[in-house]
């Protein structure tokens, strides 16, 4: 009975829940028919609502466009008006050019017109000029006895000599000008240069002279048979003169440099009071040690002195030596020096490279130290040197231009070159001997007589300046400005002189009558 209770409990529930489950399926099946319905409706509305818009946006659309049709249809009228009215214009334009073109067209026919007939009668007018010309050359011809070809060549010649005196006027004036402008700017150039440079006068000789103690000193010198003079004469190259001089031994030799050295040996024996061979051995070479120390000093000194900084210590050395070298009794160091304080101070003048002037000045002479060791002159030797020890092109080439062996290719060349001339022409620097003074001064009046229509010569002012009288009946005033010229360039290649030599051409012409 319990499980027939059982099963018709269970199999009631099972009914039970099948009926929920029915009604459920039911009412959900409802609930979706009406929300599908609502979709529809509401779908519905939407195309309806979607299907006004676009026939509203359909309706403006259409409007614009007519709205832009209208716009363009307006403007491409207007556009088209504008070229017509364009067109008309150019045609009018055209219209009026034709017709100013057929006029001129007709005027220019008539100046051809004019022209033909104007150049028949200029033709014609020709050859009447041509005849009228031919009969008056004949005439001219007649009357002067001359042809066409000996009157145009007097004519040439004539206009010829005036040019010539025309353009030596001109000469004279343009050089009278330049010369008086570089003359006052070159002299108050040196001027300063010279006013800031202070210089001794010479006083270097070929002989040195040693005092002595007493006149038996000069007895020991000489030796047992002479054997101590020649020891030192042996070891230092140089002739001892012992004279009648009293308490004196004069040194005599071309070196300086070997002077100098039997002058600090001498003294060290005289000093020292051991004279014999092997002590004047042993002296001569300390004073060549001294020697040598002294001409690194006066090297380094030079350089110091003129603010030179950087050489080469060999050039340095070389510099040295030239304490020791002279040159028409000056010594050529202290050349070197003054000539390169001069061109430092015109360097600085015409604001130029003070150190390389002073560079140039100080090397100029530096083949000098070694001349008379080295085949050449001093100019090649001092630019070899320059060379070998890396030296600047301009110094180099100021070197080799000093003395006209080379043109020079720089304003500093030229400025050592003037400088050179300064310290060597100025009063007490050289001395020259009388017999070389007179060759110099007698070839230079030789020269001067060389020329043609050169009457008399005289050199004056101790060789500074030469007047030449010229004959008045063979040379002219315009002709003088030339002569001038080539006496000059033939003093030049032909004479050594210090400084400038001032070239005075003198021409008198005189008419003498008497009356009787």
């Amino acid at each position: 009975m319990i499980l027939l209770g059982l099963g018709v409990g269970l199999i009631i529930a099972v009914f039970a829940s099948f009926i929920a489950y029915k009604k459920g399926i039911e009412y959900r099946k409802r609930v979706a028919e009406a929300e599908i319905g609502s979709a529809e409706q509401e779908a519905k509305r939407m195309i309806s609502e979607a299907q006004r818009m676009a026939e509203s946006r359909k309706r403006e659309i259409m409007l614009e466009a007519k709205e832009e049709i209208h716009k363009s249809r307006v403007e491409l009228e207007r556009e088209i008006r504008e070229r017509r009215n364009e067109l008309q214009r150019n045609e009018r334009r055209l219209v009026q050019k034709e017709e100013s073109l057929d006029k001129k067209m007709e005027s220019l026919e008539q100046k051809d017109e004019l022209l033909n007939k104007k150049t028949k009668e200029v033709n014609a007018l020709q050859e009447k000029i041509s005849e009228t010309y031919r009969k008056q050359v004949e005439e001219l011809e007649r009357i002067s006895g001359l042809t066409v070809e000996e009157a145009k060549n007097y004519l040439l010649k004539n206009v010829e000599n005036e040019v010539k005196h025309e353009a030596a006027l001109l000469i004279k004036e343009i050089e009278a000008k330049a010369k008086e402008e570089a003359d006052r700017k070159a002299k108050e150039i040196i001027a300063y240069a010279i006013q800031k440079c202070a210089a001794d006068h010479v006083s270097e000789t070929t002989v040195s002279v040693v005092p002595l103690p007493n006149d038996e000193m000069k007895g020991r010198i000489i030796g047992r048979e002479g054997r101590n003079i020649r020891t030192l004469e042996t070891l230092t190259g140089i002739d001892l003169i012992i004279d009648d001089t009293p308490e004196a031994v004069i040194l005599s030799g071309f070196d300086p440099i070997r002077r100098e050295v039997a002058r600090i040996t001498l003294e060290k024996l005289i000093v020292d009071g051991r004279i014999h061979p092997a002590r004047i051995e042993e002296m001569v070479e300390k004073a060549k040690k001294e020697v040598e120390n002294t001409i690194r000093q006066e090297g380094d000194q030079a350089t110091f002195e003129t603010g030179v900084h950087g050489l080469h210590p060999e050039l340095i050395k070389l510099l040295g030596r030239l304490k020791f070298r002279t040159s028409y009794g000056q010594s050529v160091l202290n050349h070197s020096k003054e000539v390169a304080y001069l061109a430092g101070f015109m360097a600085a003048e015409l604001g130029l490279d003070v150190n390389l002037a002073k560079r140039a000045g100080l090397l100029h002479d530096i083949g000098k130290a070694v001349d008379h060791e080295m085949e050449g002159s001093h100019v090649t030797i001092g630019a070899d040197l320059a060379k070998k020890y890396r030296e600047g092109n301009e110094v180099i080439n100021a070197i080799l231009a000093h003395h006209g062996d080379v043109e020079p290719t720089s304003i500093i060349s030229i400025l050592v070159q003037a400088a050179d001339s300064i310290s060597a022409a100025r009063p007490g620097a050289r001395r020259e001997t009388l017999e070389s003074y007179i060759k110099r001064i007698e070839k230079l009046e030789e020269i001067a007589n060389s020329f043609p229509g050169v009457e008399k010569s005289f050199a004056i002012q101790a060789g500074r300046e030469v007047r030449i009288i010229i004959k008045p009946d063979e040379v002219s005033d315009d002709e003088m400005v030339i002569k001038a010229r080539e006496i000059v360039k033939k003093i030049e290649s032909e004479l050594e002189y210090p400084g400038q030599i001032k070239v005075n051409l003198i021409r008198e012409t005189r008419s003498v009558e008497y009356a009787k």
